[in-house]
């Protein structure tokens, strides 16, 4: 568990560390800004469009040998990219590191669901599901500090001594699994289809709020993702997503996530804009999110970990060996998530009427109330999910979560740009937090609907649907 949640923290850090280091890395290796721009591209790039191959690929693959490989990748290219003497260097190993970040995000939420016993499902995965988004909030404020003092390049050396801990940890507490699998000619196959069609739409994403006619690329999106789909690669992935409720559950964490980037987006933005208010004053601001969130948590985990109750015969999953899984099941995962989904609904509606007579403390208490919703949801939205997927798919299923969460990520401060231009200058603040607000609460329903079939049928479309 604590090295899920270093991972967590770690990788999530990194994608938004780098991003307050762009202008230092453009002065020091002499570039261009759209050209320093490509240490954040080149990482995010492999990052989201491997997530659903390397998901597959760990379906097979012990997790010990898994976790040394993609810690001990990501930590050398952690050194390399310190070490940059000019930019393609630079972008070469950041784009080797998205690499083995993709498979760090996988292994987070299955490090956890495969760490503890069901009835703590809820408490293993609060832990990254925690971790993860206080990496990216704590991100810039961190990488600030060390830019004044220190230079970008320490931006880079900041995540070695972590994922040391993390490499540590996992040989002295995880069991020996054997002698890893390499990815064969189909996984390749598979991560080339996907890698095409997941980084036209990233590259729209990114590009499209400086230039709508960017759109057009998401058409160059949809014959390598449609051909992967239909191919024996993407069977596994609609396996999981037919098991009753788990689209649902996706689409609640995109849209958490969305509204969540949307809202630190526009808040930032206005702060230091608008109010005239101080970095320093802005971050400290914005961390009430963070605090709330880190604090609601363990506490979300525990609360959807109690009651529990026993799976009926016929309701029980089956491993890949056709053995019941005598278990037993979280009954309070959908309650709290919910319950979380609510408070961050109503912590982004509050927040809609902003205006410059608040004061950084109005500001600040709102945003701690949906972060301690975003806290309350995160853990036992996750374990929804990696409860309910088949046991011979866990892998898969965290993908899938990190697909949706880092896609929100993504979609969010495009979204509220988009919002703010179409609004103007003068309303184009609570145009973008009314979107933050209404996507945000789209989560509510979503998991307010469980699904209608029983387990048992789950397991079967799901085994139907796996190669």
């Amino acid at each position: 568990m604590a090295v899920a949640g270093v991972l967590s923290f770690v990788a999530m850090l990194d994608m938004n560390i780098v991003n307050v280091a762009l202008a230092n890395i453009a002065d020091g290796l002499h570039v261009s800004a759209a050209t320093a721009q490509w240490a954040v591209l080149a990482y995010q790039l492999p990052l989201v469009a491997l997530l659903f191959p390397v998901g597959r690929w760990l379906d097979g693959v012990g997790a010990r040998s898994a976790v040394a490989a993609a810690t001990a990748g990501f930590a050398l290219c952690s050194a390399l990219a310190a070490a940059a003497p000019w930019a393609a260097w630079l972008i070469a190993a950041r784009l080797t590191q998205g690499v083995f970040g993709a498979v760090l995000f996988v292994l987070m939420p299955v490090l956890a669901i495969r760490s503890v016993r069901p009835e703590l499902r809820g408490r293993a995965m609060s832990v990254p599901a925690t971790l993860g988004p206080l990496g990216a909030v704590t991100g810039p404020a961190v990488g600030g500090l060390l830019l004044d003092h220190v230079g970008w390049r320490a931006v880079f050396l900041l995540k070695i001594p972590l994922c040391v801990l993390a490499l540590v940890v996992a040989w002295r507490a995880m069991p020996p699994d054997g002698r890893p699998r390499l990815p064969d000619r189909r996984s390749l196959v598979d991560a080339l289809l996907v890698a095409g069609g997941m980084a036209a739409l990233l590259l729209t994403l990114t590009l499209a709020p400086d230039d709508p006619g960017w759109w057009v690329l998401t058409l160059a999106a949809v014959p390598p993702l449609w051909w992967w789909l239909r191919g024996p690669g993407g069977r596994p992935l609609t396996g999981v997503l037919r098991v009753p409720g788990l689209a649902r559950a996706h689409g609640a964490v995109l849209a958490l996530a969305a509204g969540f980037a949307a809202l630190h987006y526009v808040i930032a933005l206005h702060l230091q804009r608008d109010d005239g208010v101080s970095a320093t004053t802005t971050g400290l601001t914005v961390l009430a999110f963070p605090l709330g969130m880190g604090l609601a948590g363990p506490l979300g985990g525990r609360l959807a970990d109690l009651p529990h109750a026993r799976l009926p015969t016929r309701c029980r999953l089956r491993s890949s060996g056709g053995t019941p899984m005598r278990g037993r099941t979280p009954t309070g995962a959908r309650p709290t998530a919910v319950a979380g989904a609510m408070l961050m609904a109503v912590g982004l509606l509050l927040l809609v009427p902003l205006n410059g007579d608040w004061s950084p403390m109005d500001v600040a208490w709102r945003l701690a109330l949906a972060g301690v919703g975003m806290g309350l949801n995160g853990g036992p939205t996750q374990a929804l999910i990696m409860g309910a997927a088949p046991p011979e798919r866990t892998a898969t299923a965290g993908s899938t979560i990190q697909l949706a969460r880092g896609l929100g990520f993504t979609l969010g401060p495009a979204l509220a740009t988009a919002a703010w231009s179409l609004a103007g200058p003068r309303h184009g603040v609570h145009a973008g937090l009314c979107l933050a607000a209404v996507v945000g609460s789209l989560a509510v329903p979503l998991l307010l609907l469980p699904g209608r079939r029983n387990a048992a049928v789950a397991q079967q479309t799901a085994d139907t649907a796996s190669p």
